[in-house]
């Protein structure tokens, strides 16, 4: 039962997470970087797959969700995106591709997963990097509700082994720096 509770929790914050950034996308308060939306489009629905299939059951429903929401935001992202795109935004976008072609010819789930939890990482680095010099181009409530969402999906994971709980526990850390990075600059 607290699995599921946790499931649910995950999921309620998977979605709202979404809803301020969303938001403020139309408002035009918040510029989504187009390679880290579509990065972590391909990596969250990856990873999910790859976790379910080692037992993860209930713990990768948020991870679902957030898949096809980062879609919705990358497709946002081709209006209402950053146009501040630099040469390190494009290496990380291929490296980042470079490393998922590498992926899809690997047949070991615990590599593959590490793999996407560092894809996933350098997709995050122009964000990260766009959040310390623009901290008012981004939502900090998405970043703190995103690594609540997955801090819960650890929780409510079914089979606990590195391939269900690496990505989900560098999400938590991403995120987290994120929000850090983006209150401390915001008060600034």
């Amino acid at each position: 039962m607290l699995k599921i509770i946790f499931s649910i929790l995950s999921s309620i914050f998977a979605v709202l997470c979404f809803v301020p950034y969303t938001r403020d996308i139309f408002k035009r308060k918040t510029t989504p970087h187009i390679y880290s939306w579509l990065i972590w489009t391909i990596l969250q629905g990856t990873g999910a797959l790859i976790m379910f299939k080692d037992g993860a059951n209930l713990g990768v429903l948020s991870l679902s969700i957030g898949a096809l929401l980062c879609s919705f935001v990358f497709i946002l992202s081709f209006k209402y995106g950053t146009k501040n795109i630099k040469i390190f935004d494009t290496i990380c976008l291929i490296g980042a591709l470079i490393a998922i072609c590498f992926w899809v010819f690997l047949d070991q789930p615990l590599i593959s997963v590490t793999l996407i939890s560092i894809i996933d990482f350098v997709g995050f680095l122009p964000t990260l990097r766009k959040s310390y010099f623009e901290p008012h181009s981004e939502t900090l409530s998405t970043y703190v509700l995103s690594s609540l969402s997955t801090l819960c999906a650890l929780i409510a994971l079914s089979h606990y082994s590195l391939t269900t709980t690496i990505y989900l526990s560098s999400l938590v850390i991403t995120n987290a720096v994120c929000s850090l990075i983006l209150f401390t600059r915001k008060r600034k």
